[in-house]
């Protein structure tokens, strides 16, 4: 996203209170300097940091821990919150933390079954696969609120710049400048097979149109008079049965991207586009199919470069992305991206993405704040001709 995507985000944000949840560890990002990490966020949007640890087996040891993760880059950290445990190891811990350390205790979450979430190979089981989901956040709100300071932690926030929006209005105007006052229609794929999608690329699908969500496990057609196709993330291969016995929908698809309509297709959305895997039909617009391997592919932040020029994007064009999938294709499709992945001092480089028609599909997820001319492009090309030319 940018140091200017990240400030655009927290500035749109409405309501007194900012959180920023964090992903691995504190100091955990890119290679050895931890840029792009939780700390540097904090750094970056000037933000206090809570520390959510979950001890086993540990007591002084913890607050040598904590010290070092305080002192390692002297971060903003105002206190911690301790997870799954008991009263009596929270009262232990708590005391020997206030002793030992400058940090405060905010409270603890105890253990308990009936809040627990299941995960699956490449996470959480989404939000909407669980039907009490209600009730377990609804509990999570009641043990929190008799377990933990919340208004000790309120009392803690700083309060912080709102950029005045200057990034978001720039943003509005580099994207409608070039594009004219033309609305379009696009259409992307939304239910329990494909729900991985930034909040803020959608948003800005409603910037230049108008966003209309179908399901590819239900409706038997695309939307009708639609400029382009979004298929973004998801769980394909978990709901591979359904989305293949719904043909009337697959051939629809297939259909329209054969005659041109514009489309852009994203990890699940990829697989989706695919003929499917060995034990089940998909779209079939490329021609491959999936496999899912045992262990990651790929993960974490990269960069897509556009390896030649051609009608979408211009040969060069560099591409901030992220990756995350257990899936690959085997396909003998010709490729259009180079991937640049930094690992810690060396450097990964393979070929990637896919291009076929009017229709871009990698396993790449990409934001548009940081890409913006990448989302230009897309836009461009559904404007070209509404009767899907290429």
């Amino acid at each position: 996203m940018g140091e200017d995507g990240i400030k655009t985000t927290f500035s749109k944000g409405e309501g007194d209170i900012g959180i920023v949840e964090g992903a691995m560890g504190l100091y955990d990002g890119l290679g050895y300097d931890s840029k792009c990490s939780t700390y540097d966020l904090s750094k970056v949007l000037n933000i206090p940091i809570i520390l959510v640890i979950t001890p086993k087996a540990q007591s002084n040891t913890l607050c040598a821990e904590l010290l070092g993760i305080l002192n390692y880059k002297n971060a903003n950290i105002k206190g911690v919150v301790l997870n799954n445990i008991s009263e009596g190891y929270y009262q232990l811990l708590k005391n020997i933390i206030e002793r030992n350390t400058t940090l405060k205790v905010f409270g603890y979450l105890p253990k308990d079954e009936r809040i627990i979430l299941g995960s699956r190979h490449l996470g959480l089981i989404q939000s909407s696969e669980i039907e009490d989901l209600d009730k377990k956040i609804s509990l999570s709100s009641k043990i929190l609120e008799e377990h933990v300071d919340i208004e000790g932690i309120i009392n803690f926030l700083e309060e912080t710049e709102e950029y005045n929006n200057k990034n978001i209005n720039k943003l509005i105007e580099y994207v409608k400048s070039p594009i004219g006052i033309k609305s379009i229609r696009i259409a992307y794929a939304y239910d329990k097979a494909f729900s991985f999608y930034y909040k803020d690329n959608l948003e800005l699908f409603e910037m230049v149109g108008e966003l209309i969500p179908f399901s590819p496990l239900e409706d038997k057609k695309l939307p009708e008079d639609i400029d382009f196709l979004y298929i973004g993330g998801g769980y394909p291969e978990v709901f591979e049965k359904e989305l293949s016995s719904n043909k009337e929908l697959l051939k629809d698809i297939k259909d329209k991207l054969e005659k041109g309509l514009p489309a852009y297709a994203e990890c699940g959305g990829l697989m989706y586009l695919t003929k499917g895997s060995e034990k089940n039909s998909l779209v079939g617009f490329f021609d491959g199919i999936y496999k899912i391997g045992d262990r990651l592919v790929n993960f974490g932040y990269a960069e897509l470069q556009v390896e030649n020029e051609n009608h979408i994007f211009h040969k060069g064009l560099k591409i901030h992305c992220h990756e995350f999938h257990k899936s690959y294709i085997e396909t003998m499709e010709p490729t259009v991206f180079s991937l640049n992945k930094n690992y810690y001092e060396e450097e990964i480089q393979w070929q990637c993405g896919y291009m076929k028609n009017n229709v871009i599909a990698a396993y790449a997820h990409i934001h548009f704040y940081g890409n913006i001319e990448f989302f230009n492009s897309l836009i461009k090309l559904a404007y070209k001709d509404s009767k899907y030319t290429f």
